[in-house]
């Protein structure tokens, strides 16, 4: 396999799932969170180092009320039942990334909890992104390098101030459900990723569309600007 340590998920369609099936959107959710746990055991036991994915972004919060308050109450189960059995089962590292200070006190405790007691296994690195904005997380290190009265600022130290500064740049980014763009996602981390677009709806991906996405990926050619084996005329 090319070298390949980071892959970052749009999960896009979970609604439209649903109303394929004249189900409403929380049973689209539900779903989506089953692909997230297939999708998250098929990396970690292909050996990709990080698994980034978009759960809820700040522009997410525009959503009807209710729509809003389900998610939640789903993160809230999913961090304390799904993320712990796969940090004990699969030795999977759980970080949640994002505007986190701003989401309610028993949400914060619980991320802080799930986190400390994954911290030290050896396995996949799985990044939820919750209240989470690409521009909001550079505005946010900007912020931080004001405070720290950094007189100049490297690409190196300006990454050091991001969410989850240990990250690699992303490899590999996926969207689901046939769209085609970017939705303020992981902006400074995506600068040289191969894009993968599928119409696979987020609840019925797994392993195989996975692999997919690699093989695609493993069939390109990288430049990061260059030229290789080429020479400029």
């Amino acid at each position: 396999m090319k070298s390949l340590k980071h892959i970052a998920i749009i999960m896009d369609g979970n609604g439209r799932w649903a109303n394929k099936r004249s189900r409403p959107r929380k049973f689209g959710h539900r779903e989506g969170l089953k692909a997230l746990e297939r999708v998250a055991k098929a990396a970690n036991e292909l050996g990709i180092e990080y698994l980034t994915v978009f759960a809820f972004s700040t522009e997410n919060w525009q959503r009807p009320r209710s729509e809003v308050d389900f998610l939640f109450q789903l993160l809230r189960s999913t961090v304390r039942n799904e993320f712990d059995k796969l940090q004990q089962e699969e030795d999977i590292k759980i970080k949640v990334i994002g505007r986190i200070d701003e989401l309610e006190d028993d949400i914060q405790a619980d991320i802080k909890k799930i986190e400390e007691v994954s911290k030290d296994n050896k396995g996949l690195q799985l990044n939820i992104a919750v209240n989470y904005g690409g521009r909001a997380e550079i505005v946010d290190a900007l912020n931080k390098a004001l405070k720290s009265e950094i007189e100049t600022i490297d690409e190196e130290e300006f990454n050091k101030l991001l969410y989850a500064p240990e990250l690699n740049d992303v490899d590999l980014l996926i969207r689901t459900a046939n769209e085609k763009r970017v939705s303020n996602f992981l902006l400074w981390q995506i600068s040289y990723a191969e894009f993968y677009f599928t119409s696979t709806l987020w609840p019925d991906f797994d392993k195989i569309e996975l692999e997919k996405a690699i093989d695609e990926y493993n069939s390109r050619k990288r430049k990061f600007g260059s030229l290789p084996g080429e020479e400029l005329n």
